[in-house]
This record gives C-alpha cells, structure tokens and sequence, in this order.
C-alpha cells in the first residue's frame, strides 16, 4: 500500500519516530500534531523524497533538525512549533529549500544568530521563530523576501534596529518583534511599506521616538502593540481612520505630559467600532476622563488607564459601555463620586479604582454588578456606611474597601451571600459594632482584613467555620471578652493572628499552641495575664508580640516575664485582688506619665517633617528623619546592597526591637515609583511565613523638600542565597549542606504554593533568582522584591492577546521563561515555576544561570538534563560531597546519589521550556517531602 498522507492530531499516542519511517516514500504529508511524540527526530527522514508538508508541532521532540531534510527537494512547509529542539542554532542549510514556503519553529530552545541564507528562499510566506532565544541583529537579508506576510521573531534577545531592509516587505500581514532589546525607531512611513499590514507588534524593546503617525493610514490593521518602550509625543488625532482596530495598546511609554489636552486622541478611537482592548496604563497622560468615552463601541472589554495623572470625575457616559469585562483606573487623580451609571456596566468582572481621591458613598448600584470577581476601592475618601446592597456580588473573591472614611455597622444580612470572598479588607475606617455571625458563612475566606476601625463587642463563634482563613488582623478595634480557644482548635490554616490594642481580657489560650503554621501572633496591648504557653508560636521570640499586657508570666527565657507564682488555693483569690488593685493603682500612674510624654512627643514630632502612610495592616509607622536616623543618614556604611530602583541600607529603630533594612527608591529611576506602588501592594496584601515581612511604606519628602519613597523590611541575618552560594567571604556560612539546600527549596516552594494558590488572585512574582531569596538566623528561605509581582486576571474566557498588558514584563536574564515575553503570552504562575527550577540547579550546581560556559551552545538546563541521572556527581557543587569523601564510595553511590538525582530532576521539570510540561508547585513540594522521609541526606 502506498501512503501519500498521514494526519494524527489531539491524541495521547506517545512514543518515537523510528527508522522504519523513511520507508513511507510515497508520503507527501506527514501532520502529526499533539500526538506526545518525544525523542529525536530520525535522519530517515530524509528517504521522503515526494514530501511536501512537515507537521510535528506540539510534541517533546528533542535533539537536532536533521540535515538529512535537505534530500526532500519538494518540501514546502515545515511546522516544529512547541517542541523541545535543543539544536544549537538555526541550521544554515535552510536557505537552500528553494520551495519552502513555511517555515515555523516557534517555542523551541534555538539559540545563535538568524542566519542571512534564509534571504535567499524567495518563495517564504511564513517565517516564525517566536520564543527562541537567539541573538544578534536581524538579517538585512530578510528583506529580499517580497513574499513573506508573517515574520515573527518576538520573545528572543535580538538586538541592534530594525534593519531598513524589513520596509521592503510590502506583502506582511502580521510583523512581530516585540519582546526583544531592539532600539532606535520606527519608520515614518509604515503605510507605505507595509500596505496590507494587520497585526504589528513592536512592545517590550527599548524603540524610542514619536508615536508613528503613519499608522493612521494603515486602513488594514487590527492590532497594535507598542507598550513597554519609550515613546513619547502626542497621540495623532487621525487613528479613528482603522475601522478594523481591535487591539490597542501603547502602555508603560512616555506619553502624555500631565496636560489637559493628552486623551484628546481617545476622540478618533471612538469610531473604531470593532476595539476591544485599550491599554494606555503606565504613562503620563493628565486631565479630564472626557465625556465622549461613552461613545466607544459596545464591543469594548478592556479599558486600563492605571498609573496616569488624570484627573476629575469619572463621567456619567461610562454606563453606556456595556460590554466593559475590565476596568482599571488605578492610580490617578480621580475625585469627586462614583457616579450611579456604573451599575449599567453588568458585565464588568474586574473593577479597581484604588488610589484615587474619590469621596461620597459607595453607590448602592454597585449591587447591580452580580458578575464582579474583584472590586478594589483602596485608599480613597469614600465615607458612609457600606451598601447592602453588595450581597448581590455573589461572585466576588477580592474585595478591598480599606483605608477610607466609612462608618456605621457592618451591615447584616449582606456578606454571609458573599460565600466565594477569598479576600476581604475593611481596615482603616471608622466602622463600628460587632462582626455579624455571617462572617461564618465565608467557607473560602483565606484573608480578613479588620484592623484600625472602631469595632467592638466579642469575637464570633461563628468564624470557626472559616476553616482556611490564613490572615487574620483584628489589631486596633474595641473587642473584648475572652481570646476564643476556637481559634486554635478549628482555625488550623491561621498564618498570621493579630489582636494587638483592644480590650481582651483572659488568659492567652493554650490551644493557639496547637496552629503549626502561625507564624505572626500580636497579642500586645489588652489586658491579658496568666501564664503564656511555651510551645508552638510561642516558643519562638520573634514570631509574637506580647507587650502592653502587664499581668503575664512564664513562657520562654527570652521574653523576660516574671516567673508564675504558686498561690495557695485558699489565698490565691484575696491574693490576686490585692494584687489587681495595687497593679492598676501603679499602672494608672505609669500610664498618665507615659500618654503626657507621648502627646507632648508627637505634638513636638507633629511639626516636622510629614509622616509618612503605614502599610493597610501595618503597625510600624515611620517618618523621613526616622529612617535618615536610623541609617545614619543612608551612610555608604549602612549599605548592604544596590537594586534596578535604589539601594538598600541596615538600620534599627527604637520602636522596634529588631534590625531592620530599608530600601530606598531613586525616584529618578524610570518605574521606580511604579515599582513601589507594586512591591507595597503586592506585600502589603500577602503574609506567609516564607515571604519577606514588609514593615512599612514610607512615602513622604526629605530634608530637601525632595520627594521620598522606601519600604522598610525585617532584616535577615544571613544575607541572600546567592552570595552564600557565590560569595562565601562575606556570607557568614561557607557552605550549605544537601539538608539545608532541600530545606530552602522546601521553604520557597510553599512560597510558590501561597502566591499561585492561597491569594485572592494567583500572584506571578515574575522575578524568582537567588538574590531575591533571604534567609534568616534558623536558615529559613523568604522570598521578597515583589516589585515585578503581577496578579492574574480572572476572566479566562478572554484570548491571550487580550491580556498583553503583562505579557512583556521583564525578569532577570537566566531566570526568565521565554514563553512570558511573547506578544499575546500573559503571565502566568508557570513562569515563576520556570525561574524556580533554574533556582533549584543554581543550588544543585553552584553555578550561575548566566556562567560563561552557557553562553553559547547550552543552558543551565540542558547541562543539567544531560548528566542526569548518570553523570550527576560530575555536575554537583563540590561542597555538597565534601562531608562524605571521608566515607565509602558506596554511600555517596547509593544514599547521597539518590538525593542528587532526585533534586536535580525536580529543577529540570521545573524548568521545561514548554510551561504546561513544568511541574505543578503542589507535586514539588510532595516530591521535596518524599526527598526529606525516605532519603535523610
């Protein structure tokens, strides 16, 4: 029988393309898409003489593009997109198909310069390498291909500009470069060159000049992306001539000059009636939200203007567009109220209008909004009382009302309809009464927000039903009663408890002993006495906070407490009156001292320098000249380290009792007040045990009269992984053992697991590297610098293109998975999961990512992939065997080899270039703990 064609798509076949193939020598089309093919390709291949479609795309194949495909004289497409192809470079022999036409070798691991021979097969209509990671400049021998209408070469490291020969390519439909590091600008005559153009993709690079006025003209395009460069000038007023525009996105540029002319341009984008997307997030566009934006097309999901300086009031027009899924205005200037038409926005998933000066109420029409998954009003100057209307919101998961002027009860009858809250802050308001028993209905909730409002009564019984609750700050209300001891038996998920500064008064309960990953416990200031347990939270210093309570004893050594009297039974009541008596005669002077020293302190204090906001939940509140003090005065030998946005100093405060760093931002730094804003929220919003604490956000003027901004952190002792792995001078550890490196690996997956898994939206921290990993005196990992962090969008229905916005957000070289810097590709957790298991072989190896020796024909994955199992010891940190060249061969073989193995594969299957080849983080951390049982390295 002759095979001429055979097509296999969708199927879970598996296995291997063996010799035997060549022997199909009638076959004219070989599509075998998403069949789990691995292994190489046969070099029989080349037998297919008759062949003229090759499709292996969405497989594992590994190793070389055979030269043998040179034989198939007839061949005209080639499709081994989504692969694992770890040639080293683009094969040169590609330029002698003279009958290709298609030529697609996207998400593969190519490395090396695009070779100039393509130049010479005039037949291509297709040429995408996207999500590569080759280098150097674009071929100017490219330009000879008139043919081409697809050139895609984004999410790679091309450097140099965009060779003048490309404007020649007068047939492309589709030209994307985005997410390389191209520089210089783009032609002004883009309609010219590029008549048919549809699709043009240039973000993420570092192309400088005016916004292409050209484009106007460009009567076929659909979509544009130029976010992240550094463009600047006015937006034409002509770009309501693209009336098939759906995309259009010019984000984290410099456009716009805080005038009150820069949105003038959203005037023409009014008739592009097919737009969907809008992304001008990022820039510095200033006056008015115009009235006109109404008369956008209903087709209109996404609109993000966040991180502007526009200003006024949000017009009434907004309801009108009612095909709004995404709205962000974050950021701005934005006062006056939230006008009632935005209830007519019923399709609205995603509404943040955080940090803005908005004021009035929140408008009862907010109830109307029954698909909303997350509504943020955080930092505003909203006041009265919350609506009831909210319970209408039954898809809520995040909802942020914090740090406003809202009063009155939390209202009943409201949020026990809101079961799918995961996340919910209501701190820093004037809210008064109890917490309604239908907080207990809340079985998803996993953050509760409360602190600094005027609440009072006990605490629910009713919230033991909140089963995996993991932040709980109650800190700075009016509660009283008795600490409930179902805190400790039925909240076993408890991170953080904070009760600081209300009237509880009882024995602290020893059930609390119980809570295995409480790590934060502020009990301070009430009127708690007894003894405090010692096991637990409790045996760890600074894990708890007890001051403020004067009549507790025990616990351990180095709170300092009074040993716990052994009363008779019969004299232990009069006793203790007595004593209660004597205490509060004594406290109550002690008390009037310190509160007259306090008020003539801030009175004196007052007339400084401004204070600065503390963190949502924070307690530490900090100004300029604190922090100049405590670093003495940012002295060079306070300094403990330099980022992309400031340097870090060493310093200790009187009001808290442990060193603490603070990161200072150079304002002058493009991103950096952006990047503040992020790492603030980001942290300010997430607490675990292995997250770096934040402490506060300063953000104030210093004595210049100069704006500043810094975030104060827990300092860690032992520095950060990468200069205890690469510096050892100055680390204080000279090694660490296989123990300890699985224990930090352990450490940072839990991490991993809270940001994509346990937060109100899974956080991509996006910036996963050794030095972004500290650790403490016990050695225990935290990950911090979140100034990259991005939350994920809920709405999943949307394509990939639809959430560019963070598809170009940059990483660390080494570190980065390629498959998040595409055009279209958002980012997502499979990114962080990618960085962790380059992680995981720097600490296997001790070798950078960025080492020399994988500059060119590997990466620190491959080199890994390729000694494991057999050669693992000839790849390990030759610390890791040091402790054992003393003993037999036979235990390193047999014992130690096995953890290697073990941890290595982790960090390559972590680490696969196709992201849904990567291991799930809840299947790390079970394998690490496998590690830990059954092999004790």
């Amino acid at each position: 029988m002759r095979v001429s064609s055979l097509h296999l798509e969708n199927q879970t076949l598996g296995g291997t393309l063996g010799p035997s193939l060549g022997n199909l020598t009638f076959l004219r089309i070989l599509k075998l898409k998403k069949v789990d093919l691995y292994g190489k390709i046969p070099k029989q291949i080349g037998r297919l003489k008759r062949l003229q479609v090759l499709v292996l795309r969405f497989n594992h194949l590994q190793g070389e593009i055979p030269i043998e495909l040179t034989n198939c004289t007839n061949i005209e497409v080639i499709d081994f997109a989504l692969n694992q192809l770890i040639t080293g470079r683009i094969p040169t022999w590609f330029g002698s198909m003279m009958q290709l036409t298609t030529l697609i070798l996207k998400s593969n691991n190519l490395v090396g310069t695009i070779p100039s021979t393509l130049g010479n097969v005039s037949s291509l209509q297709t040429l995408d390498f996207t999500e590569n990671h080759l280098e150097g400049s674009i071929p100017y021998s490219l330009g000879r291909l008139s043919g081409l209408t697809l050139l895609g070469l984004s999410v790679n490291n091309c450097s140099g500009e965009i060779p003048r020969s490309l404007y020649n390519l007068s047939n492309i439909q589709i030209f994307d470069l985005a997410s390389n590091m191209l520089f210089g600008s783009l032609q002004t005559n883009l309609h010219l060159a590029f008549p048919n153009l549809e699709e043009l993709y240039v973000g993420g690079n570092q192309i400088s000049g005016t916004f292409p006025s050209s484009v106007s003209n460009l009567t076929e395009l659909k979509r544009l992306d130029i976010s992240y460069n550094t463009f600047n000038a006015p937006i034409p007023l002509t770009l309501g001539r693209l009336n098939k525009l759906e995309l259009f996105n010019i984000g984290a540029n410099n456009f716009g000059s805080g005038g009150a002319h820069d949105l003038d341009f959203l005037s023409s984008l009014t008739n592009c009636t097919q737009l969907s997307n809008i992304f001008v997030f990022g820039n510095n566009f200033g006056g008015v939200l115009p009235s006109f934006i109404g008369n956008f097309s209903t087709n209109l999901r996404f609109l993000h203007m966040e991180n502007n300086q526009i200003y006024g009031v949000i017009p009434e027009t907004i309801g009108q567009l009612i095909g709004l899924n995404f709205l962000q205005i974050a950021d701005n200037l934005f006062e006056g109220t939230i006008p009632d038409s935005i209830g007519k926005l019923k399709n609205l998933g995603i509404l943040g209008l955080e940090s803005n000066e908005f004021s009035g109420n929140i408008p009862i029409v907010i109830g109307n909004l029954t698909v909303l998954s997350e509504l943020d009003l955080y930092g505003n100057k909203l006041e009265g009382s919350i609506p009831i209307t909210i319970r209408n919101c039954t898809k809520l998961q995040l909802l942020n009302f914090a740090t406003n002027k809202l009063s009155g009860d939390i209202p009943d009858q409201t949020f026990g309809y809101l079961d799918g809250l995961i996340f919910l802050e209501l701190a820093n308001n004037s809210l008064s009464g109890p917490i309604p028993s239908e907080f207990g209905n809340l079985k998803q909730l996993s953050h509760l927000y409360l602190g600094l409002n005027k609440l009072s009564g006990e605490i629910p019984k009713e919230l033991a039903s909140c089963l995996t609750l993991t932040e709980l700050w109650l800190g700075e209300n009016f509660f009283h009663g008795a600490i409930p001891l179902f805190l400790g038996s039925s909240l076993r998920s408890l991170e953080i408890l904070d009760l600081a500064e209300n009237n509880f008064s009882s024995i602290i309960p020893s059930e609390l002993e119980n809570l295995t990953f409480l790590n934060t416990l502020d009990l301070s200031f009430n009127n708690l006495y007894g003894e405090v347990p010692t096991r637990g939270v409790f045996s760890k210093v600074s894990a708890i906070s007890l001051t403020g309570n004067k009549n507790l004893c025990g616990g351990i050594p180095q709170l300092k407490l009074p040993p716990c009297l052994k009363v008779p039974a019969k004299k232990h009541k009069r006793s203790l009156k007595k004593k209660l008596i004597l205490i509060s005669v004594i406290g109550g002077f002690v008390i009037s001292v310190i509160a007259f020293i306090i008020v003539h302190f801030l009175t004196r204090k007052s007339k400084s320098l401004p204070s600065s906001p503390s963190l949502r939940n924070g307690k530490l509140r900090v100004t300029y000249g604190e922090l100049h003090e405590s670093t003495n005065g940012f002295s060079s030998s306070n300094l403990v380290g330099t980022g992309s946005f400031g340097s870090v100093y060493k310093g200790s405060l009187p009001s808290f009792e442990r060193p603490i760093v603070v990161k200072v931002l150079n304002l002058e730094t493009r991103g950096a007040a952006k990047s503040f804003m992020e790492e603030c929220n980001a942290l300010g919003k997430m607490k675990h045990r292995n997250l770096v604490k934040i402490l506060t956000c300063c953000s104030s003027v210093d004595y210049n009269g100069e704006d500043f901004k810094a975030i104060v952190f827990e300092f860690m002792p032992k520095g950060s992984l990468e200069k205890i792995l690469h510096d050892n001078e100055g680390s204080g550890i000279h090694n660490l053992s296989l123990a300890q490196r699985l224990d930090i690996a352990l450490d940072l997956a839990h991490a991993l697991d809270y940001l994509h898994n346990d937060t109100e939206q899974a956080v991509v921290h996006c910036d996963v590297k050794s030095s972004n990993v500290l650790l403490d005196d016990d050695v225990v990992a935290h990950l911090g610098d979140f100034g990259l962090a991005r939350l994920i969008l809920g709405a999943t229905e949307h394509s990939s293109k639809d959430q560019v916005i963070s598809s170009t957000i940059k990483g660390t070289i080494g570190y980065i998975p390629t498959e998040e810097y595409g055009t279209g590709v958002p980012v997502s957790p499979q990114g962080d999961i990618y960085s962790f298991g380059i992680l995981l072989l720097e600490m296997l190896t001790g070798k950078r990512p960025t080492n020399n020796m994988f500059s060119e024909s590997q990466s620190l994955h491959e080199f890994c992939k390729m000694k494991i199992p057999e050669g693992i010891l000839e790849i390990v940190d030759s610390q890791l065997l040091l402790p054992f060249a003393e003993v037999e061969t036979g235990i390193v073989e047999n014992k130690i080899k096995k953890c290697l193995v073990m941890f290595g594969a982790i960090g390559v299957a972590c680490s696969e270039e196709v992201p849904s080849h990567r291991m799930l983080i809840k299947d790390v951390i079970d394998k690490f703990l496998e590690i830990k049982q059954k092999l004790p390295c």
